[in-house]
């Protein structure tokens, strides 16, 4: 024999029984590590949206030891980052927070004050951007 058909014989690639083991190998492996890997990513979002509460509530807790009272619900959390000019003005205003966060599920986090579980709330409504729910769903608030 010669180099040529040597080559060749050698250089003839896969069959189609070949190809289809492996598509159902990578399948099924698809199939055992999906389900992991997306509650991971749920998980890491709420984790996300609890450091972001975390953060707002520090700066509103500045804010308050600077102008002696929370911001209103009406003023809401953009009192953090623009001066309020409705309501009670605070005299002692200083920018608390470059920008608002949004929740980890690009809607904005959620203000009330007085709020229902202690004196202000900061919450996301979760995924569905709805109150209530369950799962990715659930509110999640700084009374947590």
């Amino acid at each position: 024999m010669n180099q040529a058909s040597l080559a060749r014989r050698h250089s003839r690639g896969f069959t189609l029984l070949e190809l289809m083991v492996v598509i159902v190998i990578i399948g099924v492996l698809a199939a055992l590590i999906a389900p992991n890997v997306l509650s991971r990513v749920a998980q890491a979002k709420i984790t996300a949206a609890h450091s972001d509460i975390n953060s707002l509530m520090n700066a509103l807790k500045i804010y308050k030891l600077d102008n002696g009272r929370y911001p209103s619900t009406d003023q809401g959390l953009q009192a953090l980052v623009a001066k309020p000019t409705t309501g009670s003005v605070p005299g002692n205003w200083k920018s608390y927070l470059d920008k608002l966060p949004e929740d980890p599920w690009h809607h904005p986090y959620q203000y009330a004050n007085p709020g229902t579980h202690g004196e202000i709330d900061v919450f996301s409504f979760g995924a569905d951007g709805q109150p209530g729910g369950e799962g990715d769903d659930a509110d999640i608030g700084s009374w947590e």
